[in-house]
């Protein structure tokens, strides 16, 4: 009877070493993919950063660059439909490509790459991380079919991809491995992608690091205590933010469907937007509508902004998009975020550095409805000292900013309201 039991746990024991081995290999496997996309993305992404660097002080010395903002409206318009017709939808296209298995192309990558850093050399108003998620992609998936992957297979390397370029151009390796996952569908998360995703951003985050590109550093020197007040005034903020999640969405896509309902031709399009664009900067004054807008949103973490800089930003970047030109929308939230935050934080009673780092976690977390992405970028931008505060306020723009969201293929699977599957696509 002895030796029955003990053979039994022999062949068992031998099974789980067999299968354990191979969980090793396959771990092995995917590391060693992961470190070579994060190599190349890390190169590529480095060579971006200086691009974008290069072109944004070139357009700061010389403002008269904008008024040829039109003819590099018309290139990008030309490049796109020469050669780029099937990848126009941008980040949206990466997301559609994993959730509904639609074609994505290698084109995307030197696309999206030269047509950003044309976008903020001239003034348009775009961000970063969306051309960053684009190339990433498109990196991802031109690996997998080198490599002859399966359906399943391809579409981790997709969001290694992803992972990769986002840690490189923003900073935030940790966010960047988990927003990939979180960021395709709603209330369901890849974690067969939670190696090869967290491997590669990290190696493409050192490496680019390595290479010298810098990124934006933020302190906060007023962090509340955490009261009865202070956690009040936070839900008022949450529910807000909220709010401008939404508002930044509809915007966007009305602005979107204006253009093309009543500008049906891209060319037309882009010179109306180019035009709109430098109006509004004559208009302003200044350019810092313009480009990222990164020394606005660290003026804001700092407390200082005019009350009514995210309504000029949201404006910018609404006609920049619908018009044809490249970047993304991520960094346009962010600045959105910071500046609204700032401006409203003071008349609750709050710090208004701090309400502004609120604002740009819980922004970014209701327009991409990723909330432990955020609370990740949260952290690794202003520290952890005042996380249960960014946690309250990202939760309450999360739940209140209901289904809508910045890309249009994100799937929603369960609801952020009870426990029921609902499998719906994002609002905008």
């Amino acid at each position: 009877m002895a030796n029955e039991v003990f053979e039994k746990y022999k062949e068992s024991f031998k099974r789980e070493g067999k299968k354990f081995f191979i969980h090793i290999f396959v771990c092995l496997k995917w590391v060693l993919r992961a470190l070579f996309i994060g190599v190349v993305l890390g190169l590529i992404s480095t060579a971006f950063a200086y691009g974008l660097n290069y072109a944004t002080s070139i357009r700061l010395e010389k403002s008269w660059l904008i008024y040829l903002l039109p003819i590099a409206g018309l290139f990008i318009v030309f490049l796109y439909e020469k050669f780029g017709k099937n990848v126009s939808r941008g980040t949206n296209t990466v997301i559609a490509c994993i959730n509904a298995d639609d074609k994505m192309h290698f084109v995307m990558t030197p696309l999206i790459f030269v047509s950003s850093i044309i976008s903020h050399l001239f003034g348009a108003s775009v961000g970063r991380e969306g051309a960053a998620l684009q190339m990433g992609a498109s990196m991802g998936h031109t690996f997998s079919k080198l490599l002859k992957l399966n359906e399943n297979d391809e579409k981790v390397l997709i969001m290694t991809g992803m992972s990769a370029a986002f840690a490189a151009l923003f900073g935030t390796p940790l966010a960047a491995s988990i927003f990939a996952m979180e960021v395709i569908s709603v209330g369901v998360m890849y974690y067969a992608a939670l190696v090869p995703c967290l491997v590669s951003a990290l190696t493409a985050y050192n490496l680019a690091k390595y290479l010298g590109v810098t990124y934006a550093s933020y302190s906060l020197d007023v962090i509340p205590e955490f009261t009865p007040f202070t956690v009040s005034m936070t839900a008022v903020l949450g529910l807000l933010f909220a709010m401008v999640s939404i508002l930044i969405c509809v915007v966007l896509a009305l602005t979107e469907r204006g253009f093309d309902h009543f500008l049906k031709n891209p060319y037309v399009r882009v010179l109306v937007s180019a035009a709109l664009i430098i109006l509004g900067t004559l208009i302003v004054g200044n350019q810092d509508y313009n480009g990222l807008g990164v020394g606005v949103i660290m003026n804001a973490v700092s407390g200082q902004v005019i009350w009514y800089a995210f309504i000029l930003k949201l404006l910018f970047t609404a006609v920049s998009l619908a018009g044809g030109y490249k970047g993304g929308e991520i960094v346009p939230a962010l600045f959105i975020g910071a500046t609204f935050g700032c401006a409203v934080g003071g008349l609750l009673g709050m710090p208004p550095a701090f309400c502004a780092a609120l604002g740009m976690v819980a922004v970014f977390c209701g327009v991409t409805n990723s909330p432990i992405s955020s609370l990740i970028i949260g952290i690794e931008l202003f520290g952890g000292e005042g996380l249960w505060f960014f946690c309250l306020a990202s939760a309450l723009s999360y739940m209140l900013s209901g289904y809508f969201g910045i890309y249009k293929s994100q799937l929603i699977v369960y609801s952020k309201y009870r426990s029921v599957f609902v499998r719906k696509t994002a609002k905008r």
